[in-house]
């Protein structure tokens, strides 16, 4: 029986890894006909990296309230990571981009798509610094890959909202490598995990949720990129605010 339940952790975590390579096939998926369920290939992308989200979460609190930490839960879950966030999202921008330049935006600079491969190879380092660095148990050092997950979650929504507003492939290059670079930046910033629900401990987490609510009711699915660019600023001024 303790066995079984030591394994609970991990098969959540396994659960993160299926979802992010759900997320991964859909990303690729060019065809605008292709429909399955009655939704489009994109609108299958969100789903399976905000369930691979919810997945994230609960191995960790399962692990905490089980008490069933071990090494290859901490290495299974940041490969799961890297797939369904850093991956996948990656895939995602590429395929953004090649589609782009097909229709004649930019049909020269289509080459440029494959900058977005820095968010999975910046996202590989962001998790190798996390996993040997023990000071970022209650802070982070860079965005965290999940957050940079639903920055390009809500910055295609936004592409696919407003597609005459699209920049062109050489300011989007900008944007990749400046977003995915995040993941690395030395800027401290607090942890949106929640390990009491506390309202004076958590006030930040709170105040996040509460405005990645707002802005998805108002601005629809790219207010989860509006979140993430205000959880980037409160954590720069909090910063500053300690110093």
């Amino acid at each position: 029986m303790r066995r079984i339940i030591s394994w609970i952790p991990n098969s959540i975590t396994c659960c993160n890894l299926v979802s992010g390579c759900m997320a991964m096939f859909m990303a690729m998926q060019r065809d605008p006909d292709w429909i399955w369920g009655g939704l489009t290939p994109l609108q299958w992308f969100y789903i399976f990296v905000l369930a691979a989200s919810v997945f994230d979460f609960l191995d960790g609190m399962s692990a905490r309230l089980l008490k069933q930490y071990s090494p290859l839960g901490k290495e299974l879950d940041s490969l799961s990571d890297l797939v369904s966030f850093g991956v996948a999202p990656g895939m995602l921008m590429i395929n953004i981009m090649l589609g782009h330049g097909i229709v004649g935006v930019e049909p020269s600079m289509r080459w440029l798509a494959w900058a977005a491969l820095a968010i999975p190879i910046l996202g590989a380092i962001r998790l190798a610094k996390f996993n040997v660095d023990d000071s970022q148990s209650h802070t982070f050092k860079g965005l965290p890959i999940p957050a940079n997950a639903l920055f390009w979650i809500g910055f295609s929504g936004w592409i696919y909202e407003h597609p005459d507003c699209y920049p062109g492939n050489i300011v989007m290059a900008i944007i990749v490598i400046f977003f995915a670079s995040a993941m690395v930046w030395p800027l401290k910033m607090f942890s949106l995990k929640f390990k009491t629900f506390g309202f004076r401990a958590n006030i930040k987490r709170y105040g996040i949720l509460i405005a990645a609510i707002l802005f998805v009711v108002f601005y629809g699915i790219s207010g989860l990129g509006w979140s993430i660019i205000l959880y980037i600023l409160l954590s720069a001024l909090s910063r500053r605010s300690d110093d």
